[in-house]
């Protein structure tokens, strides 16, 4: 059996997609130990990935040159108003679709093209070319960037064209899949395919990464040390959890002497919130670390992840992160809207809590306190939803439906 996988972020710092990606591959060979595995990998500057670490047959680096020309950035000005598409988009665009142009894809079985980001270059590339009939499209994050959720901006008439060209790709393509249930829907149904949008979730694997590096890892300073790292974006608001940390805090005394939350974040509002607590005896907040670093830290000093979905009424991606706080087999508390894609998959309850309700927030981190300082045993709040089993089950529904 012969895949063919695009990809366009294999990094090991920086991005929860580099990690997903990198670990699908891992993911893929456990899955099919004797497939032959080729991935085209699409950067735009040549970059050190540590490419030797994944399991692949050949991986070639295709280095896509996205600088516009000046007449086309020239004339964008006139055309994207008049005809309301972006000859900028389409130019970058084009750069790849030359380079897959060229590739020999029929001796493949099956074909998986991945997007990272939020531009969805490789897969957009791909419209009206051969490859597309055979291709399988997972899909990262929704597209036009107006249609993800938590984005506060309204659809414009360039969204519009935006999404019309992803209907005639998706169209085209072969089948498609998501990482998330709900997006799955969503998208299936905002682009009127007719065929079955699959679900095939994030994945992590520690096998793919060099995680050696631990210099920047920051010590716990309590018995217990709760942990939240990530982007503050997409109504992802850390404001109501630390409001629910410093009420429990005030209630007792014990839980300021055994416990610390330490934040990692980057984004919107980060550097305000670093300043609001900067003299907080119990809350700690940082910049952002790269994987190893956080990798280590998470797994090693932290006893309670939290995650963070966006918001605030409705999350239907899967945040990359979950598969990697998976694997950790610790406490979990997930901050969630009223409907989503984390809420259907943790089936325990007091791992999931309301993000516009601090009382709700404060008693099931109550709770997991408790449970925490009585014992370190490892729990699974995820069952096995991102199990090498499952994964396998899941991706066998794509390719054999």
């Amino acid at each position: 059996m012969k895949f063919l996988v695009l990809v366009q972020d294999l990094r090991v710092v920086g991005s929860s997609a580099g990690v997903g990606r990198r670990s699908f591959l891992a993911k893929l060979r456990k899955a099919y130990p004797n497939a032959e595995i080729d991935v085209q990998y699409f950067i735009l500057k040549d970059t050190e990935d540590h490419l030797d670490l994944l399991p692949v047959n050949n991986i070639v680096k295709n280095i896509v040159n996205t600088k516009r020309p000046g007449y086309i950035t020239f004339l964008n000005r006139f055309y994207w108003r008049l005809l309301h598409e972006s000859l900028n988009e389409r130019y970058v665009q084009n750069q790849y679709a030359k380079i897959i142009a060229n590739i020999n894809y029929e001796k493949y079985d099956h074909i998986l093209v991945t997007s990272s980001g939020l531009e969805h270059e490789t897969i957009l590339a791909t419209h009206n070319l051969p490859i597309l009939r055979k291709a399988i499209l997972v899909f990262h994050d929704p597209y036009p960037l107006a249609w993800y959720v938590g984005y506060n901006k309204k659809p414009s008439k360039l969204d519009l064209f935006r999404l019309k060209r992803m209907i005639e790709v998706v169209n085209q393509a072969k089948t498609c899949a998501t990482t998330a249930n709900y997006m799955s829907h969503d998208l299936q149904n905002l682009y009127a395919s007719k065929k079955k949008f699959y679900t095939l979730p994030h994945q992590f694997d520690v096998s793919v990464f060099n995680l050696s590096d631990t210099e920047q890892v920051v010590k716990k300073s309590k018995k217990i040390s709760i942990s939240y790292s990530g982007a503050l974006m997409f109504g992802r608001n850390p404001e109501n959890m630390l409001q629910a940390y410093g009420s429990l805090l005030s209630d007792n005394s014990n839980y300021k002497e055994q416990t610390e939350f330490v934040l990692r974040v980057k984004g919107d509002g980060a550097k305000q919130l670093m300043d609001k607590y900067k003299d907080h005896e119990n809350i700690k907040i940082y910049d952002t670390l790269d994987f190893s670093n956080s990798y280590n830290e998470q797994v090693y000093e932290r006893d309670i992840l939290v995650i963070l979905e966006n918001g605030p009424v409705y999350c239907n991606i899967l945040v990359g992160k979950a598969s990697f706080i998976a694997s950790c087999n610790k406490p979990v508390l997930c901050i969630s809207p009223e409907k989503s894609e984390l809420r259907s998959v943790i089936s325990d309850k007091k791992y999931v809590a309301n993000m516009n309700d601090v009382s709700e927030i404060k008693s099931k981190l109550k709770e997991l306190i408790d449970a925490r300082l009585k014992s370190n045993e490892p729990v699974y709040p995820f069952g096995n939803y991102f199990s090498d089993k499952n994964f396998k089950l899941m991706l066998d529904s794509i390719l054999y439906d």
